[in-house]
């Protein structure tokens, strides 16, 4: 009696360790692929040169990376890191890698903006200021803004590259400076954004 309860209760056991390790392989098959892609801020040589001359630098930390041409200057790549974007519907947002240290070396005081976006909801590169839970409009694209779409993949280019006016005056207090201003260009931006699967 003992034993054939024993061996029921071991195939009960069996038959419940199959079922959950099928219960794994499909989750496991389901899993998902995470979007890629990138923003990339190409700094305009006029902007740069004011804003050194007025003692403003702006560096982009990890996990974003700098690069330098001598024909285009400076530009900073930031990775898409997730999100859901749909750039025609002005909806979602998509999340990016690395963060931006604004240093004003005059005051000797400085920002960094983490949890970089592009909310497309508000058109605009986003940034939350470290020890905040509030994000600020950085950057607007303007000028010839184009946006595609293939497949998966969506695209957005604009020549000019504005600071929006609420991160203008964020800087400006946070720095104690006067250098930004709402609508000053910065220079060209590109976003490619793949949705993951």
């Amino acid at each position: 009696m003992i034993s054939r309860r024993a061996v029921r209760l071991a195939a009960a056991l069996a038959t419940a360790a199959a079922l959950a390790l099928t219960g794994l392989s499909d989750s496991a098959s389901a899993a998902t692929t995470a979007p890629t892609g990138s923003l990339v801020i190409q700094e305009d040589s006029g902007f740069l040169q004011n804003s050194l001359q007025s003692g403003i630098v702006a560096i982009a930390l990890p996990n974003a990376t700098v690069n330098y041409n001598a024909g285009t200057g400076f530009s900073g790549t930031f990775p898409v890191t997730g999100g859901s974007v749909n750039l025609g519907g002005y909806y979602g947002a998509v999340q990016l890698g690395g963060s931006l240290l604004v240093v004003n070396a005059t005051t000797g005081k400085t920002v960094d903006f983490t949890n970089l976006a592009f909310d497309a909801a508000t058109w605009a590169v986003t940034g939350m200021p470290l020890g905040s839970s509030t994000p600020v409009n950085l950057f607007d694209p303007a000028g010839n803004v184009v946006s595609t779409k293939s497949g998966t993949t969506q695209n957005l280019s604009a020549d000019d590259l504005e600071i929006d006016p609420a991160g203008a005056q964020y800087a400006d207090t946070a720095l104690g400076t006067t250098f930004f201003a709402g609508g000053q260009h910065v220079g060209t931006t590109a976003l490619s954004f793949t949705a993951g699967s």
